[in-house]
C-alpha cells in the first residue's frame, strides 16, 4: 500500500554543507574566546599613550598640560585614577 509513495528526503549535499558550517562556527568561537583576554589587557591605563596612573589628576596638570580622568581604562592599583593628557 505504501510502496508507491515517494518521499522527499534531505540530500547529502545539505548535510555536508551544514557540517562544514558548524565546524567553521566552532573554530570561530574558539578563536574569539581565546583572544578575548587580550582585549582587557589592551584597555588598561598603562597601555594608553600619554596616560598615567596617579592619585589625583589635578596634581599632574602643569601650565598648559591638562590631565583628565579616564574611567574606561583601569589602573593596576585600584586606589589610583587613570589620568589622560588632553592639553599640551
Amino acid at each position: 500500500m505504501f510502496l508507491n509513495k515517494k518521499a522527499q528526503g534531505i540530500s547529502i549535499n545539505v548535510i555536508i554543507i551544514a557540517a562544514i558550517a558548524l565546524l567553521v562556527l566552532v573554530i570561530l568561537s574558539v578563536l574569539l574566546l581565546r583572544g578575548g583576554g587580550t582585549i582587557v589587557d589592551g584597555t588598561s591605563c598603562e597601555a594608553l599613550a600619554g596616560a598615567q596612573c596617579a592619585p589625583d589628576c589635578a596634581s599632574l596638570s602643569t601650565g598648559t598640560t591638562i590631565f583628565s580622568v579616564n574611567t574606561g581604562a583601569p589602573c593596576s592599583d585600584d586606589t589610583l585614577k587613570c589620568c589622560v593628557k588632553i592639553g599640551t
